[in-house]
């Protein structure tokens, strides 16, 4: 027998920007998948061959990489940390819209020119791109590894700048920080086993072409 093809999905917001991808592309979450309330992890679809699992953004490529899941839907931002050479992404979900950002207080920003900067400490859980980013400009960035509560960093003394993923900006202002700098813009991207994508081609490609239709079918996000 054939195990269903299994889609890693992020949990919060990315997620409710994909369940209409997911429908216009035929599959319908069984209706646990909506229950806030349920800890279920892994849910069946309408369709016996794909089954769907809710994790973490940042886990989405790790169980596509290893094969735990055969496709994803994954942000760039995760793809350009990571760098996993087991990842195919071969379709712009227009989805997620962001971008990644260098933030510092107000205060500071009144009076600083990031073009003189030579070392910076940065709080953040990009440290590969941060420190990629700065070193391209000859900046040397100590990273301060960090999973969440990125905008406390500064008010706290524990590094001048940080770096994270910006929307609205809302979050920024409301911490007394402003952007100085984006290193990226940022959407969600179908991400694909490559070692599935090879072994089972029929399937893969055509769930490739059944999310790139959806995609393209949908007005911009942006």
């Amino acid at each position: 027998m054939v195990k269903p093809l299994v889609i890693a999905l992020p949990k919060g917001r990315i997620l409710k920007e994909a369940l209409p991808l997911l429908s216009a592309a035929g599959i319908e979450p069984e209706p646990a998948f909506s229950d806030e309330s349920s800890r279920a992890l892994r849910f069946s679809t309408n369709r016996p061959d794909v089954e769907l699992i809710r994790v973490r953004s940042f886990d989405v490529a790790t169980f596509v990489a290893h094969g735990a899941a055969q496709l994803g839907v994954c942000g760039n931002d995760v793809l350009m940390e990571f760098a996993y050479s087991e990842i195919y992404a071969p379709v712009d979900l227009n989805i997620g819209h962001c971008r990644l950002s260098v933030a510092e207080p107000a205060e500071l920003a009144a009076s600083d020119n990031p073009a003189s900067w030579s070392h910076v400490r940065v709080a953040t859980k990009y440290p590969y791109v941060t420190r990629r980013f700065f070193e391209a400009r000859g900046v040397q960035a100590e990273c301060v590894k960090l999973n969440g509560a990125m905008e406390l960093a500064p008010a706290l003394g524990l590094s001048s700048r940080i770096v994270d993923l910006v929307s609205s900006g809302r979050t920024l202002k409301e911490n007394g920080l402003v952007e100085v700098e984006v290193i990226a813009e940022v959407t969600s991207r179908l991400i694909v086993n490559r070692a599935a994508f090879k072994t089972r081609a029929p399937e893969v490609t055509a769930m490739i072409d059944s999310f790139r239709k959806a995609a393209g079918g949908l007005p911009d996000a942006a």
